[in-house]
């Protein structure tokens, strides 16, 4: 367990892909987490709490960051009071699910009940989850190509699609509320999650067919290091204001010895390379969460299977 002081931390949508391993990692680090969900938090042994919340009604959203952590709450002296961190993770992940309509309202609804709620409770430090989808080519119609390489934080977003539109809303309601309630949070451009099981599953098919992995930015984040990067922004050391992070693994997903420059160019030859990238640094690069909170990634994909596509461990 770490060594720093623990937090008491709201986590909307914990019991999805990426929360239900954030979570744990929150837990192992020393921090308590309640969950805002619709659906128990998938593995009853971490022992975590879920209160039922439906985040498009705003009231509901108040109540719950005032709430009990667990029904042991009633045994203290005080009534609760807001959380040190809200993590924002509930939304709809992706499109298709509901018409975009529905999407798009309840996306941008919950984002800015949960922001407008903690701001106005008087939580010091937000993290809510942007995503990959807004440089615009994971969602986008038909084959088409990014600006320039490698993605970073300064880009000109501009999506086609409803999904990424709603994280862009996102971005933008939580720089509005940081500069007027003068707190810390955070956006995390969210790559492609990968779960501990889908290196074995799912990389022999992306490694057999680079094309693949375009829409993703040959880019993902393991959902293990995610919550990395979830206790890092808890920090002290953390900077202040608005800020945006992507949030992403180190190495580009392809196999052989083509260092990133050498794939792009191959790849994508109409498309600038705007400075040096690593040899095998990922398009969407984690550059400034690497300089500015001290991410390391500690599950690269290659520790799990070999260019060829075969398990490792």
């Amino acid at each position: 367990m770490s060594t720093t002081t623990g937090k008491k931390i709201v986590f909307t949508g914990g019991s999805g892909k990426a929360g239900r391993h954030c979570i744990p990692y929150l837990l192992s680090q020393g921090h308590k987490v309640l969950n805002l969900d619709l659906i128990p938090f998938p593995d009853p042994s971490a022992k975590v709490y879920t209160l039922k919340t439906d985040l498009t009604d705003s009231g509901q959203v108040f109540n719950a960051l005032t709430s009990h952590f667990d029904m042991s709450g009633y045994e203290d002296e005080k009534v609760p009071g807001a959380p040190d961190v809200v993590v924002h993770f509930a939304a709809y992940a992706r499109n298709m699910l509901v018409p975009d309509s529905e999407l798009f309202q309840a996306n941008v609804r919950s984002t800015y009940n949960v922001v407008e709620a903690a701001c106005k409770l008087g939580v010091k430090k937000i993290i809510v989850a942007s995503s990959e989808t807004t440089y615009g080519v994971c969602f986008a119609q038909g084959d088409q190509d990014y600006h320039s390489f490698p993605l970073e934080e300064d880009y000109d977003v501009d999506p086609e699609d409803s999904y990424a539109l709603s994280k862009i809303c996102g971005e933008k309601t939580a720089r509005t509320f940081a500069r007027r309630f003068k707190n810390d949070i955070y956006a995390l451009r969210i790559g492609n999650v990968i779960e501990p099981h889908e290196y074995v599953q799912d990389f022999p098919g992306y490694l057999n067919n680079p094309p693949s992995r375009k829409r993703n930015a040959w880019s993902y984040i393991d959902a293990r290091d995610l919550g990395q990067i979830l206790h890092l922004c808890t920090l002290p050391s953390a900077p202040s204001g608005f800020q945006i992070f992507n949030a992403t693994n180190s190495t580009i997903t392809i196999p052989g010895n083509l260092t990133t420059a050498e794939f792009l160019k191959k790849e994508c030859p109409g498309v600038k390379i705007t400075r040096q990238m690593g040899d095998k640094e990922a398009p969407l690069s984690n550059r400034k969460i690497r300089e500015v909170l001290g991410f390391k990634d500690t599950h690269d994909w290659r520790r799990y299977v070999g260019d060829d596509g075969k398990a490792l461990v």
